[in-house]
């Protein structure tokens, strides 16, 4: 029961963590790692050259909660990363812990669009086509290290964000259990 305190409370405090260093951090750092990760999740969609519909279009992907704004297009068969506010053609917003569990398949960007946690904002149309390009992402494909690292992170988050209750009458039927266990 401890453990699962800590282990929520880790999860709730993750993003002011993580603002402090964003907020620090200068703006070609973040370019130059948001590139890399782009280019190692998406190499085999760079390759098939996927990303044309963002041909002089412009993505934001804004983590809300930590600070972080990013904008993504392709030109000149490249992805190009600028951490500079420009006009996006559309935006999708959400906080950290919900972008972590949707980049591990463990929750559905539909189901939190619906719950207002994860916001999709401008031409829906190339919302659509970048969902479906995050979609046809083959997780086995993903660097290994890359592939285990955000599974389980993502396992922590999910079992951070349980409620208390649930997590509560687990540790009740576990204990219970072992009473029982101990009178026989």
């Amino acid at each position: 029961m401890l453990l699962e305190k800590i282990r929520a409370t880790l999860v709730q405090n993750a993003p002011a963590f993580f603002k402090i260093p964003c907020a620090f951090m200068p703006p070609a750092i973040q370019q130059n790692m948001m590139l890399e990760l782009l280019k190692r999740i998406f190499s085999e969609a760079l390759e098939d050259g996927d990303f044309a519909f963002l041909e002089d279009r412009w993505l934001e992907v804004n983590v809300r909660d930590i600070g972080f704004q990013s904008y993504i297009s392709f030109a000149n068969e490249k992805l190009v990363v600028r951490t500079d506010t420009i006009t996006p053609d559309v935006s999708f917003s959400g906080n950290l812990n919900d972008l972590i569990l949707i980049a591990a398949r463990k929750e559905d960007p539909d189901t939190l669009f619906f719950q207002r946690r994860l916001l999709i904002e401008g031409d829906t149309e190339l919302g659509l086509e970048v969902k479906n390009l995050m979609d046809s992402v083959d997780f086995e494909s993903l660097p290994t290290v890359l592939r285990h690292g955000l599974m389980t992170v993502a396992d922590f988050v999910q079992k951070g964000l349980q409620p208390p209750e649930i997590q509560q009458s687990e540790v009740q039927q576990i204990e219970q259990r072992g009473i029982y266990a101990h009178k026989s």
